[in-house]
C-alpha cells in the first residue's frame, strides 16, 4: 500500500510539474535543444501540448522556475552530494550499517524537500498560470494517469506484469 501511495505521489508530482519543466527547458541545451532533444512527445512537452498552454503562460512558468531555480539547486546539489558520500561509504564491498542509515535517512530529507519545493511550484503554476479550463483538463490527465498506475500495478499484483525495472 505504501509503495503503491509512493508511485501515485510521484506519477502526480511528475505530470503537474511537466508545464514547469517543458517551460524551463525551452532555453537550448548543449545541442541547441530544448529539454529532451527532439522526439520526445510523451514527458513534459506531453503536458504543455496538452494543456496548450500560451507563449504568455510559458513565460509567466519560467518566472516561476526562474523564482525558485535557487532553493531548488540546493537541495539537488545536497543531494549529489550523499550520493556521492554514499559511494564512498560502500567502496571496495565497505557495509557500515549505521552510516548506510545516517545517509538513507539523509537522503531521504533531502527528498521530501524536493518534493516540498516541486510541490510549491506546481501550486503556484496551477493557481496562477492556468485557466479553469487547463486546470480541469491537468485534472482530466491526472485522473488518466492514476488510473493507468492503478491498472499497472493491478497486473502487477496478479502476475501477468513484470515489475517495472529500476530504469523505467
Amino acid at each position: 500500500m505504501k509503495t503503491k501511495l509512493m508511485v501515485v505521489a510521484s506519477v502526480l508530482a511528475l505530470l503537474l510539474c511537466g508545464a514547469p519543466i517543458f517551460a524551463y527547458g525551452q532555453s537550448p541545451g548543449p545541442q541547441g535543444k530544448g529539454f529532451g532533444g527532439p522526439g520526445h512527445g510523451y514527458g513534459f512537452g506531453y503536458m504543455a501540448r496538452e494543456l496548450n498552454l500560451t507563449d504568455t503562460q510559458k513565460a509567466q512558468i519560467k518566472t516561476i522556475m526562474q523564482s525558485n531555480k535557487a532553493s531548488m539547486k540546493a537541495v539537488a546539489t545536497q543531494m549529489a552530494q550523499n550520493r556521492a558520500a554514499m559511494l564512498a561509504a560502500t567502496a571496495n564491498g565497505s557495509y557500515d550499517p549505521a552510516k548506510i542509515q545516517a545517509l538513507a535517512d539523509q537522503q531521504a530529507q533531502l527528498e521530501a524537500a524536493m518534493i516540498v519545493n516541486r510541490e510549491s511550484i506546481k501550486h503556484q503554476i496551477y493557481t496562477q498560470v492556468l485557466t479553469a479550463d487547463q486546470q480541469a483538463k491537468a485534472e482530466q490527465l491526472r485522473t488518466q494517469e492514476i488510473n493507468r498506475i492503478n491498472e499497472r500495478l493491478q497486473r502487477m499484483a496478479t502476475g501477468t506484469e513484470a515489475a517495472p525495472t529500476p530504469n523505467e
